[in-house]
């Protein structure tokens, strides 16, 4: 039996690397040895043989997972008249390429492996000669090297038994060539960093290794080698609560990634090594669900997008741990796609085949408040789970250096009513802003990345001080939370963030048992005067009943606005911004908001309480105001 390294064991053992080489700890060199020399034929990628007729049997009777295998098929019918990919970049980048070849072989190799219709198969092996022509798979980029491997080493290995020996010939040769052999070349910076990355590349390296073992040993024992001492990098981030540094949108890359890495290790080799067992891992599994609001869509923190599709990951989380709840607000998607009113599952709907049971998932049993610790801590107030018009409210602290990061510390967005009032938007793809010439990857407090409107705080839905942004360097943490039912509430200490301005700033945000909101800043300042500016992103439209109150509207709801604050301009619609040729103008979005001017040492409490229009009749009266030191004496009291 293969020895199984504890996460401990994987996080101080082993290796002593280089870019030339890998030297393991003679234990698990030899475990890998052992797992290579018993590993089963094909296929044994995420699937064996034995897999593969048990889900042939299965699935048929299972009217849910049919239907997804329904939807795998016609979309692969439509790849069958498609001409296959070319070698054709944008900007430094394959990845869009790699993707689609990815996609393609994975829609196409399923529905071979449940329909055993050669047509699905030729098609698939004539997508992988094309691209096994090119010139290389861009290895300056290595993601595009590391998703193209895997659709390589996925069509490799599923479709094993119908390739002709010159077509296995041809493949082993890609990939290795291609994949494997140019992540030992130069400098693989990728394979220790702490973000998707090293989850993508480590985990593309591990699929191609895994599907070639036979015929490359020694090779496929190196790049397994170097996965087991990689990942636990990257894996770390995921303490002490499962949240994801990069957002929820990049959850699903990296995490996927990582899903698929110890998900064919284990049905290639009877084990991942203890990389399941990692702190945080288990819990990560919830982070979609904590970070969806009842609209469906996410947290859109740091460069993640909003939504649109399933994550099939976490039904393989929910199976593992047997918790189909973190599953619930996933399955509104999927039903969507069952149901025929979305036709997008996304490159990996095929694995929901393997990864879900077809059940309808469980009410989450999880916390309605919750939070997650580390370099961008998060915390997330919701009213109730089952409801598309509960009261949700997400606010981060951390900082922007963190991968993928904006200047977003403070932020937040409000959800009630089944409307997102306050919102956060991803702005320009990555290849526009570079195609431009500017800096995006540089974290340096002058960096082009800040100039972009939509990456520096003037667009996010926290504070702005004398026009300036937030300082890159610094750091926020979740200084109190609390997670009573009658009143939950988190606080942020920002000072560190704003400390070139301020001499003290921290923002905390509560949810009152009628639906309220609160948002409270806490400001000192320094000698010298300051302008602060107090703004959300919005689709609704402001009536102002005041200089301190505003109703906002949208579609046919309301939200009130009641604001206690000194303020120097009253609530109001602020000017649109000056747009740069590189900023991407907000449409249909508006900024609302107010300013506040600060004498030299003044301390100022500002607070906006946020009303949704179903508890405007609410007899819980007029809300006292206090200091966040003393919230925790309120919920005592409730």
């Amino acid at each position: 039996m293969p020895f199984i390294a504890t996460p401990l064991l994987l996080c101080s053992l082993l290796f002593a690397a280089t870019d030339a080489e890998i030297i393991a700890d003679p234990k698990v060199e030899k475990s890998i040895e052992e797992a290579l020399a018993s590993a089963p034929g094909h296929p044994r990628l995420l699937i064996t043989a034995r897999d593969l007729e048990t889900l042939r049997k299965e699935i048929p009777a299972d009217r849910n997972r049919n239907r997804i295998l329904e939807v795998v098929v016609a979309e692969a019918d439509k790849m069958l008249e498609k001409a296959p990919s070319e070698r054709i970049k944008q900007g430094v980048r394959l990845l869009s390429v790699s993707r689609e070849v990815l996609r393609r072989v994975l829609f196409l190799s399923t529905a071979y492996l449940f329909t055993e219709d050669l047509k699905y198969a030729e098609r698939a092996v004539l997508e992988l000669r094309a691209a096994a022509s090119f010139s290389d798979w861009n290895p300056s980029h290595f993601l595009d090297v590391a998703e193209m491997t895997t659709a390589f080493a996925l069509g490799y290995d599923w479709l094993f038994a119908q390739l002709s020996e010159e077509d296995k010939g041809l493949l082993q040769e890609a990939i290795v060539t291609k994949g494997l052999n140019p992540s030992f070349q130069g400098r693989a910076h990728w394979a220790r960093r702490d973000n998707n990355w090293n989850q993508v590349c480590n985990g593309g390296m591990l699929f191609g290794a895994l599907a070639l073992a036979e015929h490359e040993p020694a090779l496929a024992k190196k790049v397994i080698a170097r996965a087991l001492d990689g990942l636990p990098y990257a894996m770390a981030t995921y303490q002490p609560d499962g949240l994801y540094v990069e957002g929820p949108s990049y959850w699903e890359y990296g995490t996927t990634y990582n899903v698929l890495a110890i998900a064919a290790l284990e049905s290639s080799l009877g084990t991942d090594f203890g990389l399941a067992d990692f702190p945080g891992f288990k819990e990560t599994g919830a982070f979609p669900l904590f970070m969806t609001g009842p609209t469906g869509d996410h947290f859109t923190f740091s460069d993640c997008g909003p939504k649109g599709q399933a994550f099939p990951a976490v039904y393989w989380f929910a199976r593992r741990w047997q918790d189909s709840g973190i599953a619930s607000l996933e399955h509104r998607w999927l039903q969507k796609l069952l149901d025929g009113s979305t036709d997008y599952g996304g490159r990996f709907l095929p694995l929901m085949l393997f990864w879900w049971q077809g059940d309808t998932p469980a009410q989450p049993k999880q916390s309605l408040a919750w939070h997650g610790d580390g370099l961008n801590p998060i915390a997330v107030l919701r009213s109730s789970w089952e409801s598309p018009d509960a009261v949700f409210i997400a606010m981060k602290g951390g900082t922007p250096r963190a991968n993928h990061g904006h200047m977003d510390v403070g932020s937040f967005i409000l959800e009630a009513d089944g409307v997102r009032w306050a919102v956060d938007v991803m702005g320009k793809g990555y290849g526009e802003l570079e195609a431009l010439g500017l800096s995006l990857w540089s974290m340096k407090q002058e960096s082009d990345r800040w100039k972009i409107f939509d990456y520096s705080n003037l667009s996010h839905n926290t504070l702005v001080v004398n026009g300036t942004g937030q300082i890159v360097g610094g750091d926020a943490p979740l200084v109190q939370f609390s997670d009573d039912g009658a009143f939950p509430f988190a606080v942020f200490d920002m000072t560190a963030v704003y400390q070139d301005q301020l001499a003290k700033a921290v923002r905390a945000a509560a949810l009152l048992p009628d639906g309220r909101v609160v948002i409270q800043d806490e400001l000192v300042n320094k000698k010298e005067p300051s302008s602060v500016r107090w703004a959300i992103s919005t689709p609704a439209v402001l009536e102002a009943t005041g200089d301190t109150e505003g109703i906002l509207h949208c579609r046919d709801r309301q939200l009130r606005m009641a604001v206690t604050a000194p303020l120097s301009e009253k609530l109001q619609t602020l000017p649109e911004h000056a747009w740069q040729e590189w900023d991407k103008p907000r449409g249909h979005l508006r900024q609302v908001g107010f300013f506040m001017n600060l004498a030299p040492e003044e301390e100022v409490l500002c607070r906006v309480v946020f009303t949704p229009g179903s508890a405007a009749d609410s007899a819980d009266g007029i809300l006292p105001v206090m200091p966040v030191s003393r919230w925790g004496e309120r919920a005592e009291q409730e």
